[in-house]
């Protein structure tokens, strides 16, 4: 088997790990990623389809939500096949290129989505607040010009994280602790001294994820003072129904997503298990959710989709 000591860099693989000890039961256990895999693409299809197709769903939150829905299909679809290929064929090793590639896509995921997030909050926020300018604030230009900035972030933030790496001589242990690539996980093989990489990948998270976060908390603080400045409760109860959706989106991504980055950078000593379990939610259950919580949560939606199905 290939290592990466002494190797040259185009040559050099890392190996990726499933599961650690329960290989015997690996088949099993990829029946529900083979399952979870099936209902993202159909469900975040399906979203994209019917916004696409109803024009009475061209407006600025499902054209949010048709975003996430592509972020969500290009993040599962760049990392569950190598997850599945691990745990039916065993097939463990990724090239140093692929593995960049794919660690590239991860986070620039995850950037993204956590800019269409606290545009969602914005969304929220103007239609509270601002209903009757709503459809003059977020107008199309302007949503495809937020769309535009997110992917030009995207891009300016996570680009530098591969390009740092590929600096470096990797001669320590090249065995990854998950079925994927995560830039936490690789700089740590790394025989280099690791410290720019280190810096600017915790600068990175906390100006995208950190900075992203506080702003949604700060925009719902806006909201609930708008909302409570509602005199019907009924109406103050309709609005605030309106964000259950979004919140719940919320909670689903950054949720694992910090618990996982801390566990990576100052619990070392932490279960082994437990790290791969989080890795695994923060990776699978936000694009297999979001799309059920949108569908429950919108009315609207819903019933576009019951069309749907029962045509």
């Amino acid at each position: 088997m290939l290592s990466v000591n002494d190797t040259t860099f185009t040559h050099a693989v890392f190996l990726l790990t499933g599961i650690a000890g329960e290989e015997d039961v690996y088949l099993w256990i990829s029946i529900p990623f083979c399952l979870i895999y099936v209902i993202v693409i159909l469900g975040n299809s399906v979203i994209l389809f019917v916004i696409r197709t109803d024009s009475s769903l061209h407006e600025p939150m499902y054209i949010f939500l048709s975003m996430l829905a592509v972020i969500d299909l290009g993040l599962s679809i760049a990392t569950i096949p190598t997850i599945l290929g691990v745990f039916l064929f065993n097939s463990r090793e990724i090239g140093i290129n692929a593995c960049f590639a794919q660690m590239f896509f991860i986070h620039f995921s995850q950037c993204t989505e956590s800019f269409v997030l606290l545009f969602m909050a914005f969304d929220r926020f103007v239609a509270i607040s601002n209903p009757l300018r709503y459809t003059s604030i977020l107008t199309l230009p302007r949503i495809a010009m937020m769309g535009l900035v997110c992917v030009i972030r995207g891009f300016a933030i996570i680009l530098p994280l591969p390009l740092l790496l590929k600096r470096y001589r990797y001669c320590q242990d090249n065995v990854l602790s998950h079925s994927y690539c995560l830039h936490q996980e690789v700089m740590k093989l790394a025989c280099s001294d690791i410290t720019v990489n280190s810096i600017y990948g915790l600068s990175a998270s906390l100006l995208t994820m950190g900075l992203d976060s506080l702003l949604i908390f700060f925009s719902y603080v806006m909201i609930l003072k708008a909302v409570l400045n509602i005199a019907s409760r009924a109406e103050c109860l309709k609005a605030l129904k309106t964000c259950g959706s979004h919140l719940c989106v919320v909670l689903l991504f950054y949720s694992p997503e910090i618990s996982l980055s801390l566990i990576h950078r100052f619990m070392n000593s932490s279960s082994h298990l437990l790290q791969v379990i989080l890795g695994y939610i923060y990776m699978l259950i936000p694009p297999l959710l979001n799309p059920i919580v949108y569908s429950v949560q919108s009315t609207h939606l819903r019933a576009r989709l019951i069309k749907l199905i029962v045509k």
